[in-house]
């Protein structure tokens, strides 16, 4: 099931941040996000749950040091299921 994909406002500052000067890491996230769209659970995005203060949130792999953190929102009057990129960064720095 194909799913809309939103940036948070707080997350289009953060990929400028971490994409500045590094083109293969914004297309890496770029092949990321449409991967997440097409299917959220695919084997090679290794996409799981969060614990403790990130609880209800859900993260990805764009690169071996690179997570994608997001979560599912029903929004419009549809109902349709939205993933809604929250934050993006090593690890350490998500988690």
């Amino acid at each position: 099931m194909k799913r809309a994909v939103r940036w948070d406002p707080p997350f289009k500052r953060i990929f400028k941040k971490h994409t500045q000067r590094n083109e293969r890491l914004e297309r890496r996230i770029y092949e990321t996000i449409a991967m997440l769209s097409d299917d959220a659970f695919q084997p090679k995005l290794e996409t799981h749950k969060l614990k403790g203060k990130l609880s209800g949130f859900w993260a990805c792999t764009v690169e071996y040091d690179c997570r994608l953190v997001f979560n599912f929102r029903q929004e419009g009057k549809s109902k349709e299921e939205t993933i809604v990129l929250v934050d993006i960064g090593t690890h350490d720095d998500v988690y």
